[in-house]
């Protein structure tokens, strides 16, 4: 064969039909793609700063001294470490703390179950007037607290709802019930309608269907609601100033007092403070991150 005989190339082939090599690309360049990456990787750094710095301003002052935790001594360093700011802020919060955790944890699984209950009714009963009944409990997450404050106040002392953890508990329950209605609706929305067929036709009532079907598969639910109902009951301040005092009220209550009583000038126990009343949430949402997104990606797709 002569070299009249080779058939023309395209453009990107050697005489042969291959692919033509292609000269290596420096180490040094950095394609649009890179460059893209490093700007938000970037952008997130900078973020993450911006966020960690009042966490680090409480951090340092909670260890600093009455005379050193000052203002203008706020991002220095503690010039000598000291644990009796948090000492003296623990032993101002521990009964407060425990008060908070007895009325956390029964607001939170009793709105839950409330709701997980909700969910399924109007998700799958189509009675009439459903609608209007799902959107009558919706009514109530538009409702401001402030307008409404003064008349659960009398409604409280009509029932002779003791003050304190008791009425919180109360409180806590029915304004949790219409979010958390809202998120089992939408998630059980997501469940094939064969599902619950199926269990009709082997004879179960919607009673059953709940207990055997649905609730099993409504751990992701659950999980959403829960990390929510525990994050508002523990950080709520408005109710507990209304329905409770320092002696039988949350820790958001106690907080307050030792940051606005005479305490004042020491904002060492107040940073100390602050990061106990926090840690709690904190935990919850560093433990059960992963399973909240995965919550709320289930309910987000049909089928």
């Amino acid at each position: 064969m002569t070299t009249t005989d080779i058939a023309p190339t395209r453009p990107g082939e050697d005489p042969l039909g291959r692919p033509a090599p292609t000269a290596a690309r420096p180490k040094g360049h950095q394609g649009p793609a890179t460059l893209r990456r490093t700007l938000r990787y970037a952008a997130l750094l900078l973020g993450v700063v911006f966020v960690l710095i009042p966490v680090y301003v409480l951090l340092v002052t909670s260890f600093k001294g009455v005379g050193d935790a000052s203002p203008a001594r706020a991002w220095l360093l503690p010039s000598t470490w000291t644990m009796e700011n948090w000492t003296s802020a623990w032993q101002q919060l521990a009964p407060a703390i425990g008060r908070t955790i007895a009325m956390v944890v029964p607001s939170t699984i009793i709105s839950a179950v409330l709701g997980c209950l909700n969910g399924f009714v109007l998700s799958r009963w189509r009675f009439p007037g459903a609608d209007v009944v799902f959107t009558l409990i919706l009514f109530g997450m538009f409702l401001p607290y402030q307008a409404v404050m003064i008349p659960l106040l009398e409604l409280v002392l009509a029932l002779q709802v003791p003050n304190g953890v008791p009425s919180l508990i109360l409180l806590h329950v029915v304004f949790g019930i219409p979010i958390t209605t809202l998120i089992f609706r939408n998630y059980f929305e997501t469940v094939p309608h064969e599902l619950m067929e199926a269990a009709k036709v082997d004879g179960a009532g919607m009673l059953r269907t709940f207990w055997s079907v649905a609730l099993p598969i409504a751990i992701p639910g659950f999980v959403v609601v829960l990390i929510w109902q525990f994050t508002n009951a523990w950080n709520d301040f408005l109710f507990a100033v209304f329905f409770s005092t320092p002696n039988n009220g949350p820790v958001t209550l106690v907080l307050n007092n030792i940051a606005n009583g005479a305490l004042l000038t020491n904002y060492g126990v107040s940073m100390a403070g602050a990061l106990l009343a926090s840690l709690p949430t904190l935990l919850v949402y560093v433990i059960l991150s992963k399973y909240f997104i995965s919550g709320l990606m289930s309910g987000s797709v049909k089928g």
